[in-house]
């Protein structure tokens, strides 16, 4: 039996009441492993793979945790923030802002939907977002939207959750997190978060992903970190 999933606008409500959740730079996301460190992690490989880098976009923006990171390693950066939850981007603005040296812009929409052009950004980075993608087509057409609207030079980089291509890794991934999420509040958390992954996610495995990014043009892929369920990886545009 397929599993219902989570219309936009029901995601998009439950965002709108959660921005707390999602503004903590310290902490990252508590509920996804190994945050902080995949938040280091990105900020460090753009900055690295694109040093030239003056415009960058952040899919899926929450709280502006990715942006702030890569702020601090290149200050000059003009900024784009895109959700799909207005009170998120409030957030990410009242945060971002002070630390931005260029503007800032910030744009409401579902990524499925928005034009993003050619060849517009120097970095764009994708947190958390990209699980929310159905059918292959979907996957397979903001992939090359994202690809499209890198500069070449520039760089894109994902952090998401994570499916395993094996029934019984994926198993294991299961179990772990869910450890994982009982030692961080409780059995009830654990439950409240998986429901929430059945409804509303539909992640991709890394290989899946890596194979996409190459097919709409990236030349090359990288995996920056994988914990269990969660991953860290992306791609340079030569």
């Amino acid at each position: 039996m397929s599993q219902h999933k989570s219309t936009v606008e029901e995601i998009r409500q439950r965002f709108d009441a959660e921005v707390v959740r999602y503004a903590n730079l310290e902490t990252g996301q508590a509920a996804v492993v190994d945050s902080p460190l995949s938040m280091s992690l990105v900020a460090e490989a753009a900055a690295v793979t694109t040093p030239h880098a003056q415009s960058m976009l952040d899919v899926g923006c929450g709280g502006g945790n990715y942006t702030l990171k890569l702020l601090e390693r290149m200050p000059h950066l003009n900024i784009t923030l895109v959700d799909l939850s207005q009170a998120m981007l409030d957030c990410a603005l009242q945060r971002v802002q002070p630390k931005a040296v260029g503007p800032v812009t910030v744009i409401q929409s579902d990524i499925r939907e928005l034009d993003l052009g050619q060849q517009r950004f120097d970095i764009i980075v994708a947190s958390a977002v990209l699980h929310h993608l159905r059918a292959e087509s979907e996957w397979r057409s903001v992939f090359q939207k994202l690809f499209d609207a890198v500069k070449p030079g520039g760089s894109f980089w994902i952090f998401d959750i994570v499916e395993s291509p094996l029934p019984e890794v994926q198993a294991i991934h299961w179990r772990r997190y869910g450890e994982y999420l009982t030692a961080l509040e409780s059995e009830a958390f654990r439950d409240e978060m998986f429901a929430r992954i059945l409804e509303e996610d539909t992640p991709r495995s890394v290989a899946y992903q890596l194979d996409l990014l190459r097919e709409v043009g990236f030349s090359e892929v990288e995996v920056l970190h994988k914990h269990a369920c969660y991953a860290a990886f992306g791609a340079v545009k030569r």
